[in-house]
This record gives C-alpha cells, sequence and structure tokens, in this order.
C-alpha cells in the first residue's frame, strides 16, 4: 500500500459530514509540522456549527507561494442501506476505493500532502514557498471556511501567488481536464403579489401566477450574453416556484420564484441585476426581489501555473489536459480574489456526491505525481 493511499483511507474513516472535520485536520498538521510548516488553526461560526480550518505556511527561499487548498468535509451519505459497504470505512473492490470522500476530495489531500512530502525531501530548501489552505466547510453554507481564512490573508498581506485546488476535475481519467476558472453564481428570490380569492370569482381577485407568466417567458427567452472564449454563454434558471394555499378553489395571494443565474466574466452582477428587473418593472408587477451573490466568475489565463500543471500531466500520463470553467462553483472563487493564479485538479468525478462514492486506485499514485511534478516546473523556473 502506498503513503498516498494509506493517508487517503486514514482520512475516508472519519465521518467528517459538513462542517466537521472529525479530527482530519490533526492528521494532516501531524504530517506537515515536521516538514517545518508552520500550521495554524482557525475556528468560525456558531458554537452548533464550528467549522475549523487549516493554513499551513512554510517560507522558500524566493518569494512565490504555492497553495495546496481543499476541504476535509463531505456530503451526507444518503440511506445507508444503498451503500454497499460502510461509507466511513475504506473498501476495495475491483480496483476502486470505496468510502465517501474517496473522490470528493480525501484522495486530493493525501495525493498533496505525499507529494510536498517527496518533493521536499528531495529540495529541502526549495526556492518555492509552500501552503495549505483547508476548511470544514465547502459542502455546507461555506461562510465560515476558506472565505474567512482568506479575509484573514489579506488583511495580513499572506496571500499565495499560485494555488491548486484538490476540487475532483477529472472525467475518464486523472489529469484529463483542469478547470482554470468557474462560472459565477447568483440567485434570486422574487416574490409577486396579487390578491387572494374564490377561483370562481378571479374579477374579485388577482392571480400572481397568471400576472408573471409572460415575465418568465421573456426572462427564460433573454440571451444574457454570448460567453467567450473560456465560458459558455451565462444561463438564468428557475429552480423552485411555490404559490397556492393547497386548496384546488383559492386563488393565491402571492407566489414566490427561486432562480439562479450562473455567470461568466462578459457580465456583471449589477447589470444581470438591473436587466431582469427592467423586465419585471415592464410587466407591471407588484414584486419583492432579494438577491444572493454566491460567488464572483474567476479565469487563470495560460501562463504559469497553467503551464506547469499541463506539463507535469503531459510528463506523468502522456494526457494533453483539457481546460475548462464548467460545472458547479468551488472554493477557488473566495481564493481567486487574494490569488492571481487558481486552478483545480484532481480525480476522475463520476461518482461524487453519490451513494458507493469510488475512487479508481489506478489514479491514485498519478494524482500524487502530477502535484510534485508540478512543484518541481515551479521551483525549477524560479530558481532559474
Amino acid at each position: 500500500m502506498s503513503d498516498t493511499l494509506r493517508l487517503a483511507e486514514q482520512l475516508i474513516s472519519r465521518p467528517s459530514v459538513t462542517p466537521a472535520d472529525e479530527g482530519c485536520i490533526d492528521i494532516l498538521v501531524a504530517r506537515l509540522a515536521p516538514l517545518g510548516f508552520v500550521c495554524e488553526v482557525i475556528a468560525s461560526g456558531p458554537a452548533d456549527f464550528r467549522v475549523r480550518n487549516l493554513w499551513a505556511r512554510r517560507p522558500g527561499r524566493g518569494m512565490a507561494t504555492l497553495a495546496f487548498a481543499g476541504h476535509t468535509d463531505v456530503v451526507p451519505t444518503g440511506p445507508l442501506a444503498q451503500w454497499h459497504s460502510d461509507p466511513f470505512t475504506p473498501t476495495h473492490r475491483e480496483g476502486r476505493l470505496y468510502g465517501r470522500g474517496a473522490s470528493d476530495m480525501k484522495t486530493s489531500l493525501a495525493a498533496m500532502v505525499v507529494a510536498v512530502e517527496e518533493f521536499l525531501a528531495a529540495r529541502p530548501e526549495p526556492t518555492l514557498g509552500l501552503a495549505f489552505l483547508l476548511t470544514s466547510d465547502e459542502e455546507g453554507p461555506a461562510v465560515d471556511g476558506t472565505v474567512v481564512v482568506c479575509e484573514r490573508l489579506r488583511q495580513r498581506g499572506e496571500a499565495p501567488d499560485f494555488c491548486i485546488v484538490g476540487e475532483p476535475t477529472s472525467v475518464e481519467r486523472t489529469g484529463d481536464m483542469i478547470k482554470n476558472g468557474r462560472r459565477g453564481t447568483m440567485s434570486g428570490k422574487l416574490t409577486v403579489k396579487g390578491v387572494q380569492g374564490h377561483i370562481a370569482y378571479p374579477h374579485l381577485a388577482k392571480n400572481p401566477i397568471h400576472l408573471v407568466a409572460p415575465a418568465l417567458a421573456e426572462l427564460v427567452s433573454i440571451e444574457w450574453d454570448r460567453g467567450n472564449d473560456f465560458f459558455q454563454p451565462t444561463s438564468w434558471q428557475v429552480s423552485n416556484i411555490h404559490g397556492g394555499t393547497g386548496a384546488s378553489n383559492v386563488i393565491p395571494g402571492s407566489v414566490v420564484i427561486d432562480f439562479n443565474f450562473r455567470f461568466c466574466t462578459e457580465s456583471t452582477p449589477e447589470a444581470l441585476q438591473q436587466r431582469l428587473q427592467a423586465v419585471l418593472d415592464r410587466h407591471g408587477l407588484d414584486y419583492e426581489l432579494a438577491w444572493t451573490l454566491g460567488g464572483l466568475p474567476f479565469l487563470t489565463t495560460p501562463g504559469t501555473l497553467v503551464d506547469a500543471v499541463q506539463q507535469a500531466i503531459r510528463a506523468e500520463t502522456g494526457i494533453a489536459a483539457q481546460l475548462s470553467t464548467t460545472g458547479g462553483t468551488s472554493d477557488g472563487r473566495f481564493i481567486a480574489q487574494i490569488c492571481p493564479q487558481v486552478v483545480e485538479l484532481g480525480p476522475p468525478n463520476a461518482s461524487i456526491h453519490k451513494v458507493d462514492e469510488y475512487v479508481v486506485v489506478a489514479d491514485i499514485e498519478p494524482l500524487k505525481n502530477i502535484y510534485r511534478r508540478t512543484l518541481e516546473q515551479l521551483d525549477t523556473g524560479l530558481a532559474a
């Protein structure tokens, strides 16, 4: 059993359902501290939802620092009866390692730590500084995790120059896809007001569902932008509609509509809000609207970090990694506010958040080697 696999199993065995860390950070600190990392555990959040964060840093001989970032928390298991083995008992079947967090993202954490151990064993005094930014609040509300650490680093002027987030980005084989950016996310809660009444006397009522329907049809048809070379066009989607009393003979007095923008760098939150509200106003609706900005889009164009990661993947696997900005959000959206170059790279993501989550064992060592090769590429370049 490799060191990476052994550490991955150790982490998977901890039932760290968000926001619980269940000692995962302590396991990692025990590996990092002997390497010369100064480890700072930062607790945040209310007592009944306490989040543990880690900022661990080891200065190099130069000025630049690369941070590995990730999360120790996992999503709930779902029905235990549907799992073929205990989700927190690492189990091997047919070349796969099963367990909650196997792909998202405890294998990445193990690969990062072992990659750093091997890198420092070969280069005890590298030019490149190293850091780890870990949280137990990525799968949850994400308000007491990475965003808190990033703000603290911003205030200190201690931000990294490069960051690799260990999210499971690959499709078929480890290294076939890198996320060099992510779309922004912004949600809205729209309440359209009408007048409740008996369904047999519609002239005495005002049906808000009927009133809002033409506006929804217009919003669905809008081209918000056309995207660009790195991003697909901005998308607007309705996620929930709630209206009515539950009775079949009552016209509702209001309807509540939840929606979300996934937006690219061609649009701003302010412009999207203005355009949507203009549609509502044009249709003469009586409404209330509350906005929640979940994260801004970020993009790392090909350059020092992207080139180093792609070269490392090619050297380890022979794959020409595809750059992509698709998928959901990640903590990269917070890190990108203080770090100029952020990419995401991890194992295949086909089983994440599912019953019987797994990682292919044959993907584990190549991932660790890609991380180590990336460090070597950057360190060599900085020392030149």
